[in-house]
């Protein structure tokens, strides 16, 4: 069996000025050609086994580490040195002052400590407030805090929602209260109204009732036939300018109001005719009479007799024809004016 081929030795050897064995511009040496063949390749065997180390491996190990990091402190010095830099020089604080600080922080009496002492973790945090209360561990007090906080949190968010809600509730009543209010307010003028109107109908009903006390209808006895208004060619005019009161003949004809006598005789189509003028001017014709009882500028009281009902003039028959004309102009309706007067034909 052949045996591995011997390492071939190098033609350059490091130089004793240089560190690490290199010659100065110079980064390969003269090397020799080495073809690996199979039997160079193939694993030692047999007698070329390297012995089990036993017992002592572990001390020789750290013997080995020692030698090592001896050597990189070595290293490290001949670096300094070389660099020229003073090495750095490592300092350890006082741990006394930070403990009475923590001490001071928390309010504990350091009096009696001795200097150094280290202040226990479960006490850091600590303030004068959880020490008077009785807490003697950090966490704890901490935990109360939160606790305290949440509590407080919910207390605010629980009168908000109090006074939101008493905020509402009052809203509404004011709403429901405005709301009565205009309601009442739309009764009260609803009623107003109705009693106005009332009233209204009361002093027409009682203004009405005076008049009539001053106001009579002209005859008795009597049926309506011919209005105001009416069309026919019996008329001049073309339409009917009174109102007919068809009675008897001989039927009293008496005086609607006081007036005076304006005209008593005759007139052509509507035959005996007197007419009366009121106070404002008002003229009143009675027509077609079969006698007249009054003279021109006689003064006439409510309900004075002044003539009787005939058949003289443009007549189909006995009736009294009566018109109405204001301020001595044009004929308006006698049915609407006598009605006026609280009178009812």
């Amino acid at each position: 069996m052949a045996s591995n081929r011997p390492a071939q030795s190098t033609s350059f050897a490091p130089n004793d000025t240089q560190t690490f064995g290199f010659a100065p511009g110079n980064d390969e040496g003269p090397w020799e050609e080495w073809n690996p063949t199979e039997e160079s390749l193939r694993p030692v065997r047999g007698r070329h086994r390297v012995a089990k180390q036993r017992g002592g491996g572990l001390a020789r190990s750290s013997t080995v580490l020692g030698v090592g990091v001896m050597a990189a402190v070595g290293a490290g010095g001949m670096a300094t040195a070389q660099s020229g830099k003073p090495p750095v020089s490592i300092s350890m604080p006082d741990l006394s002052s930070v403990t009475h600080s923590a001490k001071e922080f928390i309010g504990a009496d350091t009096s009696s400590a001795p200097k150094g002492s280290a202040t226990a973790l479960s006490g850091a945090g600590l303030t004068t407030e959880d020490a008077a209360a009785g807490s003697s561990d950090a966490g704890e007090a901490l935990r109360a805090r939160i606790m305290q906080q949440a509590e407080s949190q919910q207390d605010r968010i629980a009168a908000a929602a109090a006074q939101a809600a008493e905020d509402a509730a009052a809203k509404k009543a004011a709403a429901a209260a405005a709301k009565a209010q205009d309601d009442a307010k739309a009764k009260a003028a609803a009623a107003k109204k109705k009693a106005e109107e009332e009233a209204k109908k009361k002093a027409e009903a009682e203004r009405l009732a005076a008049l009539a006390k001053q106001y009579a209808l002209p005859t008795s006895s009597y049926t309506l036939t011919s209005r105001f208004g009416d069309a026919g060619a019996m008329w001049s005019s073309g339409y009917h300018t009174g109102l007919d009161f068809a009675a008897p003949t001989g039927t009293l004809i008496k005086a609607i109001h006081s007036a005076t006598v304006t005209e008593a005789g005759w007139a052509g189509s509507y035959g005996y005719r007197t007419i009366l003028t009121l106070d404002d001017g008002t003229e009143l014709w009675f027509c077609h009479q079969s006698s007249i009882s009054v003279t021109v500028g006689q003064k006439v009281a409510t309900g004075d007799v002044i003539g009787r009902v005939g058949a003289t003039g443009n007549v189909t028959g006995p009736h009294l024809h009566l018109e109405v004309h204001p301020g001595g102009g044009d004929a308006i309706d006698p049915m609407a004016w006598l009605q006026s007067k609280g009178l009812t034909p």
